[in-house]
């Protein structure tokens, strides 16, 4: 018997060895721990994180899955607050509960990425380049109509025009709530979505009402805010949307 003749016949007999056989399962996955830390310095960790993804609410707070990055993005947001506090604008009480809530994530994030890591990323890290944490829906094969959400701000008065207000751009402005309040920024200019005209006519819209579809909101100022257009289309343009409610290069003050 040929060499070729043995190999047919030792195959075919394999295959019908084996063809009542079930194949067998593979093993489970081992699980994914991950940590999950909100923008006011919330930490959770997750036993199993496989199917999460990297931003997500947990307890009705926003979270975002820690990497190097994040914990920049983290420090960046906790070197403001403390500017704001050593001016007055941020409480004793609200400044202690970052620090302490940051120096606990710090050791953390120290024990997980190690020091050198993390000092690399501080190092080249920039806050204008960054999304901050922010619910994106999940990608559809169709285009799909997002719901809008019932908002209305201030929710004790009527006002005689109302703008539509999804829950993704009132998600985008909680992001950065935290960091805007400090700088002077009121509730109102940026969630309100009343307005004495019909939109976007006047200054009583807040920033809620500019942020929708893929708008996002880049550096946060204390007299503007940064909104940018088309972030990924690889031509972004940003505008800026200012706080007429802090002095601006272009006011003068009216002498007596």
């Amino acid at each position: 018997m040929s060499l070729l003749k043995t190999m047919i016949k030792h195959t075919a007999g394999g295959q019908d060895a084996s063809a009542g056989c079930e194949t067998p399962s593979l093993p489970p996955q081992p699980p994914q721990p991950a940590i999950y830390v909100s923008t006011g310095l919330d930490v959770h960790k997750i036993e199993d994180a496989h199917d999460w993804p990297e931003d997500r609410e947990i307890n009705g707070t926003l979270c975002r899955r820690l990497s190097p990055e994040y914990f920049a993005w983290l420090r960046s947001r906790m070197v403001t607050a403390q500017a704001a506090h050593k001016a007055g604008k941020l409480p004793e009480d609200a400044w202690n509960t970052l620090r302490q809530r940051f120096n606990a994530l710090q050791e953390l994030a120290i024990r997980e990425f190690g020091k050198e890591n993390l000092q690399g990323v501080l190092h080249s890290f920039s806050t204008k380049n960054y999304r901050p944490p922010a619910l994106r829906p999940e990608a559809q094969e169709k285009p799909v109509v997002v719901a809008t959400k019932d908002w209305i701000y201030p929710g004790n008065q009527a006002w005689k025009c109302k703008q539509p207000v999804t829950s993704q751009a009132v998600a985008k402005v909680d992001a950065i709530r935290e960091e805007a309040l400090p700088k002077g920024w009121s509730e109102a200019r940026l969630y309100q979505n009343q307005g004495r005209f019909r939109f976007p006519c006047g200054e009583d819209y807040g920033l809620v009402c500019f942020v929708d579809g893929d708008q996002e909101i880049g550096e946060v100022t204390e007299r503007f805010i940064e909104i940018i257009h088309g972030p990924k289309s690889g031509r972004p343009s940003t505008l800026r949307f200012y706080n007429p409610e802090v002095p601006q290069p272009w006011m003068k003050k009216m002498e007596d």
